[in-house]
C-alpha cells in the first residue's frame, strides 16, 4: 500500500504557479491544520500543517514531493441581501454572523432565521450557489470564532 502524499506547506495566493490539481473547499472546510482531502483528479492526500490555517482561495498546497494543488472556493448555499445595508450589517454582526461585504450587497452563509429576521427589516433576500468568502475577523484568526470576545461568560453583555 501506497503511502498518502502529504501537503506541510500553504503558499499564498499569486506566489506560485503550475498545480497539477485542485481542490475546492467550502467555508468551513478552508479552515483547517490536519485533514484528509480529495482533490478534483480523485487522489487523496493529508493536509499537515503546524497551525490551525485560515484559507480564503487562491492558495497552494504545497506536496512534500514538489506537486502543487490548488486551493479553491467551493459553491455553497448563500443569502445575496440588498436594502439598507448599513442597519442590515449592524444587525448580522450584532449576531456574530460571518458576512462577505460588497459595495451593492452583503453576503451571508443560508440561514432560515437570519433570512426571515432580515426580510423583516426590509431586506430584499436571494437564495444563491457561490463561493463565500466573509471578511476576516478582527482578531488575527481571520474567523469569527462564536460569541466568545474578551468578557466572562457570565458578565452583562446586552444585545440590542
Amino acid at each position: 500500500m501506497a503511502l498518502m502524499r502529504r501537503a506541510t506547506r500553504v503558499l499564498a495566493a499569486g506566489s506560485w504557479s503550475g498545480a497539477a490539481d485542485h481542490v475546492a473547499l467550502d467555508y468551513e472546510g478552508r479552515f483547517l491544520r490536519r485533514k484528509r482531502l480529495v482533490a478534483a483528479s480523485g487522489a487523496d492526500f493529508l493536509v499537515d500543517l503546524e497551525e490551525v490555517t485560515n484559507l480564503t482561495g487562491g492558495e497552494a498546497f504545497a506536496l512534500e514531493d514538489g506537486s502543487l494543488i490548488e486551493v479553491r472556493c467551493a459553491l455553497e448555499p448563500v443569502l445575496g441581501i440588498t436594502g439598507d445595508l448599513t442597519r442590515l450589517a449592524w444587525h448580522i454582526g450584532n449576531r456574530h454572523t460571518p458576512c462577505q461585504i460588497e459595495p451593492a450587497r452583503l453576503v451571508i452563509r443560508d440561514d432560515h432565521v437570519l433570512e426571515a429576521m432580515l426580510k423583516g427589516l426590509g431586506a430584499r433576500v436571494e437564495k444563491r450557489m457561490e463561493p463565500f468568502r466573509p471578511e476576516s475577523g478582527a482578531y488575527g484568526m481571520g474567523r469569527t470564532m462564536g460569541h466568545e470576545h474578551g468578557h466572562s461568560a457570565g458578565a452583562f453583555h446586552a444585545h440590542g
